[in-house]
């Protein structure tokens, strides 16, 4: 057992100093760029912590700085890609090793840290930016995706399996959080955050997440049919219509009452609706 953490713990101290030489070299790309900067300056914190013989029990935090420097170099890559609109000869690959990276931070809690839920070693916030930035990412692809008709016609299983993929993601991010139940005890100053709280609404990222899945359901509606790969059993696909109807459904009862008026349109949600309805 010993010999296992050790060999773990090793494993944490190699990826770090890889990062550190995959950071040093994207820097050569934007040596001002915020985020590779804070990368920059986290990555030296923890090197030095190896350097000078930490102690294991620092592990939770450990990976939490550890984490914060996947979620910056990524977006500094995620960024790229967005900029250059996913070139379609190296997109594919890209999009597989960001999703990897991002989820590499919570197989390694899962592995480090076993005698606790990786929630708590990362954090609520931290865990939630994970599903998140996955989602994200593949919602900017899929969309981007979705105006080069030829290539969907071409990809389509490729398409809608990016789309469940990304719908997944979305609904974690969303699930992280168990929603604050109006019986416990819990007193609020006004109905209104209450209501957001009891529907799993924490932040705008929350709400955007929603119409990011509601969009994201639409377009698998409109492409789903049976050519989808015939490998995949039937009852392991979602339910794009119903997930769609019921996100988007929440999404406009809230933008349209407590947040009226808050800058929140509900015009392409509702025009879903009428489509998956």
């Amino acid at each position: 057992m010993a010999d296992d953490c050790r060999r773990q713990a090793f494993e944490l101290e190699r990826r770090i100093f890889e990062l550190d030489n995959k950071c040093a070299s994207l820097r050569t790309e934007k040596q001002d760029d915020d985020y590779l900067q804070n990368a920059s300056l986290i990555l030296d914190k923890l090197k030095s912590f190896y350097r000078q013989g930490g102690e294991s029990n620092s592990l939770p935090k450990l990976l939490q700085d550890y984490t914060q420097v996947i979620l910056d170099i990524t977006f500094y890559e995620e960024n790229k890609l967005v900029d250059q609109e996913f070139p379609e000869d190296c997109s594919p690959f890209k999009i597989q090793q960001l999703l990897q990276d991002l989820t590499e931070p919570e197989v390694l809690a899962g592995r480090l840290v076993p005698a606790q839920e990786v929630q708590s070693v990362l954090g609520l916030e931290v865990l939630e930016c994970l599903y998140w930035r996955r989602g994200a990412l593949l919602y900017m692809y899929c969309h981007t995706l979705h105006q080069r008709k030829q290539w969907i016609k071409k990809n389509k299983a490729t398409f809608l399996k990016c789309l469940q993929e990304g719908v997944r993601y979305l609904m974690r991010m969303l699930q992280v959080r168990n929603s604050v139940k109006l019986n416990d005890g819990v007193v609020f100053h006004d109905s209104a955050t209450a209501n957001f709280l009891a529907e799993g609404i924490f932040s705008d990222t929350h709400l955007l997440t929603m119409m990011y899945i509601g969009e994201m359901c639409f377009w698998a509606v409109k492409y789903e049919d049976c050519s989808v790969d015939s490998t995949e059993r039937k009852e392991d696909r979602l339910h794009f219509r119903d997930i769609g109807t019921q996100i988007l459904h929440k999404y406009v009862l809230v933008c349209d009452g407590p947040l009226q008026g808050q800058g929140w349109n509900t015009e392409n949600a509702k025009e879903i609706l009428s489509i998956l309805q």
